[in-house]
């Protein structure tokens, strides 16, 4: 009995002590001991949660011992910790298992080992240490096969993005997706960003016509459940200056120089006295300003609890520009509000609208006459201003039409643009039964935009016209648009597992896309007192002496509708299969719909037995996929003839403005294709330190869709407003290979390393051209000479076709035994450059031209170093191109105009020289476009370089501030090449007819570049 007795009361105790609650709390530490606020902490299997406060605190309520609490947070693993007492203490260790990682592909994630695509991700850690103006300038260097080229440094200048390669005349740019919706990289305020991914491969094929080029993913940052509201307040100054000047002639320099070339010439010299010159004026120190301000804020609120997350912010830039000052400044204002909200158990609410406003001014650049066009070209003999304090007028004589004083062109330069957007997406999900959700989602784009533009009425010489930038009847040019689009997709997404080891994920559903918009361009003639303070359209009275007034109206629509299966077996067996069919009003009734299915594959080879456990090799998988994508990026209607022409007809003797026929029309228009290749590996080694991407990949696009093949004139396609079609009728490749390497290390907890390398090797070769010729022309050089660029079948796209040349001729004889040059325009003389008889027939004409560069790399890279010791931060970002060839046409060919120094080294006599050519102001051939021109562009660039320092958690929290950083950092701080011009890795073709693209033929022509500002910046984060 007693026995018994005690057995009970044994029980008792038992059955007390595992029913016993207390409050338990804690503190959470990260692996060197700091504390971490912000971690989510929840009851395994309960809805009871918290977060740990600003000393990394926290707190539950009776909770029973031995219940399994879960803490989670970004950047560190989840860990799962049992209760045993009423406090506890748990040290977060930082998540070097990156497969884990939820990658988006569109319309729906995969996690990053069972990617079976060729997809690259850029995380906001990184676009915090960059600190770019534009969001572009993160990807160059950082993502392999994904190159940036900026068509200006001017700010808010747009830049190029590339992705794999160049492969069509017509827009080559990526199709940037923000969270679900079609949107603009370059208005988004950076620091709003979570994520960036891009789509390099037959991946993209899920959008279909729009995946040509790439897709990049950008998905916003959003606020955290369960988490306290934090603010986070980013902000840097800095000041600006130019990162590189010409080298050119002084004074005395030129005053010499031109002496020579005129007695060459058989002329008398124009400076008999040069004792007095000096160094003169240097044109570039009145062009470019120093210390040009540029200041950057956001703020940020966001938090959440366990049914709402949100996030607030707002941003501010201003940056000046370091030629023109304001005059070629730069404002950007944005906002954004993001909310999710869980609803019920089976409904889910999401939205993210932003609004952006920005206001930019230019100046005349990237063609001759532009402001650095000028500043070369003008002497340094000159001077600013006249012995009146006027600005100093540049003669025709020697100096041609078009070389004015850059200060007056400056100063004379009155122009405005803003721009307003809002932009977003609202979106539901709904949980229709286990495995299976229906996702809608409508997107939208609404921009208004107001340019004016004002033209002075001034001389820059004596006569009216002397000059093409004269202008005898001041007028104001103004204009708005209203652009808007929107998307309705609506998808359903099944997830299920058979059999335990099969894996589906299945996801159908369709996109309705409607683009539409207007705008209007007028001018008024007779500005009230020639004033930029009174050119507005509504006080002109001037009559017009031809049209005055233009606009368009557009409205374009995309039905689509699309499919996805995703497989795995065991996670190591990897399969997808997708299919798009899109209906675009862009084509003719034959012609609008068109099917775009892709493959990929992966198979984890790492997850084998017979592959076994090893210590070096942590991971491998190799993957493969090709697929069909498509391209319509070109103007509207090209099928059918419109009344969008300019026409003057006669009435009565009377001439009358009115219209005609515009673009001749095509009605077998059709998509352009892409067929992608991709092969790769995915490598991780020496417990996950070090982690190798490669891969091989050819992109064949055909059909392309070029604009303005030539027809007979007798279609009226010379008239003001016409032009010719657009035609499929051309075919071009490129194929290549990407690899990239990073390494990760912590050595203690105090200091830890970050290096990372990619590499991406391209060859691009035009297939076929069918526009009746063989090739297209672009491009321009000099003054009245024929397209400097092709696009031919078997070489480059937009490859520079001119005249070779081997050497300088250094006396009569030699001139005499080499085929005559006459027909370039002059005869040879000793000091001339020697052409290349490419043919061999004997004679130097226009069928010796041939290939004398390419604009297009043969290889880019990046390197990129992070350093970690203590509080003290250090990071290091450069880029690399190499093989890419750039033209020099910033230099004026007329006698009297500046040149560069290199002329110091010109042939004088024989043995003087056998690469610059005699100097004379006698007629010669040298100046006919030839690979003399053409110059090797290759470079490496020290894109940032940034320290910072975070003072002590434990200090700034009695503050109430979880983290205080201070940093210094200059962007674009020197880049090494060869080129003489001003960048290297500007890139800027001729406007293709849709007024948006810029074609590849004619790129790389250098006119005088707004080289990229480099940037000395002070910034301060603070999180609260």
């Amino acid at each position: 009995m007693k026995s018994k007795l005690l057995l009970m009361v044994l029980l008792l105790f038992t059955s007390f002590a595992f029913s016993q609650t207390f409050d338990v709390t804690g503190t959470v530490l990260d692996g060197s001991g700091l504390s971490l606020p912000g971690v989510n902490v929840k009851v395994k299997s309960s809805s009871q949660s918290t977060t740990t406060d600003f000393d990394g605190s926290f707190k539950l309520s009776g909770v029973p011992k031995g219940t399994i609490i879960v803490l989670s947070y970004i950047g560190f693993r989840t860990q799962e910790v049992a209760v045993t007492g009423p406090k506890i203490t748990v040290k977060l260790s930082e998540d070097a298992r990156s497969l884990d990682e939820v990658v988006v592909i569109g319309y729906g994630s995969q996690k990053k080992r069972e990617v079976t695509g060729a997809v690259a991700v850029l995380d906001s850690k990184t676009l915090d240490i960059l600190k770019p103006a534009r969001i572009e300038q993160a990807l160059q260097g950082t993502i392999s096969g994904v190159n940036v080229t900026t068509q200006s440094g001017s700010p808010g200048a747009p830049l190029d993005i590339r992705i794999r390669g160049i492969a069509t005349n017509g827009q080559n740019s990526p199709t940037v997706i923000i969270d679900g919706y079609v949107g603009d990289l370059g208005i988004l305020n950076p620091n709003d960003i979570e994520t960036i991914t891009v789509l390099k491969d037959a991946q993209a094929a899920i959008y279909g016509t729009i995946g040509a080029n790439g897709i990049i993913l950008v998905t916003t940052k959003m606020g955290k459940k369960n988490s306290k509201t934090k603010v986070s307040f980013n902000s840097y100054t800095g000041f600006q200056e130019t990162s590189r000047k010409i080298q050119m002639l002084n004074a005395t320099e030129y005053a010499l120089l031109l002496n020579e070339s005129y007695t060459n010439g058989g002329k008398p010299v124009l400076y008999p006295n040069v004792s007095g010159l000096g160094k003169g004026t240097n044109w570039q120190d009145e062009v470019f300003k120093t210390g040009v301000p540029i200041l950057n804020s956001d703020l940020t609120i966001s938090g959440g609890s366990e049914k709402i997350t949100y996030s607030v912010s707002g941003s501010h830039l201003d940056q000046e520009g370091i030629v023109g000052g304001d005059k070629s400044g730069f404002l950007r204002n944005t906002a954004r509000i993001a909310l999710s909200a869980d609803l019920s158990e089976k409904f889910k609410l999401r939205t993210n609208v932003i609004y952006t406003y920005f206001t930019r001014k230019t100046l005349n650049e990237n063609g001759l006459g532009s402001v650095l066009f000028n500043a070369l070209n003008v002497p340094a003999t000159m001077t600013p201003y006249d012995a009146n304090g006027e600005l100093t007028k540049v003669p025709i004589a020697g100096f041609g039409n078009e070389i004015i004083n850059p200060l007056a062109q400056i100063e004379n330069t009155y122009n405005d643009y803003n721009y307003k957007k809002i932009n977003g997406n609202f979106g539901l999900d709904y949980k229709i039964f286990k495995g299976f959700t229906l996702s809608s989602s409508i997107g939208f784009n609404t921009a208004n935009s107001e340019s004016k533009t004002f033209a002075k009425k001034l001389l820059y010489w004596i006569n009216p016209s002397d000059k093409v930038f004269d202008v005898l009847r001041s007028s104001v040019n103004q204009g708005a648009t209203n652009d808007n689009d929107y998307s309705f997709d609506l998808f359903g997404t099944y997830t299920t597992k058979i059999a335990e080891h099969h894996n589906i994920v299945a996801t159908i559903g369709n996109t309705i896309y409607k683009q539409w918009g207007n705008s209007f361009n007028a001018t008024g003639f007779d500005v009230p007192n020639n004033s930029w303070e009174y050119a507005d359209i509504s006080l002109t009275r001037g009559v017009p002496v031809a049209v005055n007034t233009a606009g368009y109206v557009y409205d374009q629509r995309r039905l689509s509708y699309f499919g996805r299966v995703q497989y795995d077996y065991k996670g190591k067996y990897l399969f997808s299969a997708m299919i798009r069919r899109d209906a675009s009003t862009k084509f003719g009734p034959g012609n609008k719909v068109g099917y775009f299915p892709s493959l990929t594959a992966g198979w984890v080879i790492s997850d084998e037995n017979f592959f076994g456990k090893s210590e070096t090799f942590n991971f491998l998988k190799f993957r493969a996929s090709y697929g069909t994508l498509g391209n319509d990026q070109i103007p509207n209607y090209g099928y059918i003839s419109l009344l969008n022409g300019e026409a003057t007809y006669v009435f009565g003797g009377s001439l009358a403005s009115g219209q005609a026929t515009g673009q001749v029309p095509n009605p077998d228009l059709k998509w352009e294709e892409a067929k992608k290749f991709d092969a790769g590996l995915d490598l991780k080694l020496f417990n996950d330190k070090v982690s190798i991407v490669a891969d091989y990949f050819i992109d064949t696009r055909k059909d392309l869709l070029i604009p303005n093949v030539p027809v007979s004139g007798i279609n009226g396609t010379g008239a003001p407003g016409a032009s010719p079609p657009t035609v499929n009728a051309g075919t071009v490749r490129n194929s290549g290979v990407e690899f990239s390497i990073d390494y990760k290390e912590k050595f203690s907890n105090s200091f830890s390393l970050s290096v990372g390398y990619n590499v991406t090797f391209l060859k691009n070769e035009v297939l076929e051209v069918n526009n009746g010729t063989g090739f297209i022309p672009g491009g321009a050089f000099g003054v009245g000479q024929l397209a400097p660029s092709r696009m031919e079948v078997s070489k480059p796209i937009g490859y520079f076709y001119g005249y070779k040349t081997d050497g300088i001729f250094q006396n009569q004889a030699e001139v005499a035994a080499h085929p005559s040059q006459l027909a370039l325009g002059a005869n040879a003389a000793p000091g001339d450059l020697r052409f290349v008889d490419v043919n061999g027939d004997g004679k130097i004409d226009t069928q010796d031209k041939t290939n004398i560069g390419d604009p297009i790399p043969e290889a880019t890279m990046g390197f990129n170093l992070q350093l970690n010791y203590k509080n003290v931060d250090f990071a290091l970002f450069t880029f690399a191109s190499v093989g890419n060839d750039m033209v020099r046409n910033y230099e004026r060919t007329v006698t009297n105009a500046n040149r560069l120094n290199y002329v110091l080294d010109r042939w004088t006599g024989e043995g003087t020289s056998n690469s610059t050519p005699r100097v004379t102001t006698g007629a010669t051939a040298n100046n006919v476009f030839s690979d003399y021109f053409v110059e090797d562009a290759s470079y490496l660039r020290i894109q940032n370089i940034q320290i910072g320092y975070s003072l002590d958690p434990k200090v700034t929290l009695k503050a109430g501030i979880t983290k205080l950083r201070l940093y210094a950092g200059v962007n674009n701080l020197y880049t090494f090449t060869k080129y003489k011009g001003f960048d290297p890795g500007a890139s800027f073709g001729p406007q293709n007819r849709d007024g948006v693209s810029q074609s590849p033929i004619g790129a790389g022509i250098d006119y005088g570049f707004y080289p990229v500002p480099r940037t000395y910046l002070l910034g301060l984060n603070i999180n609260f």
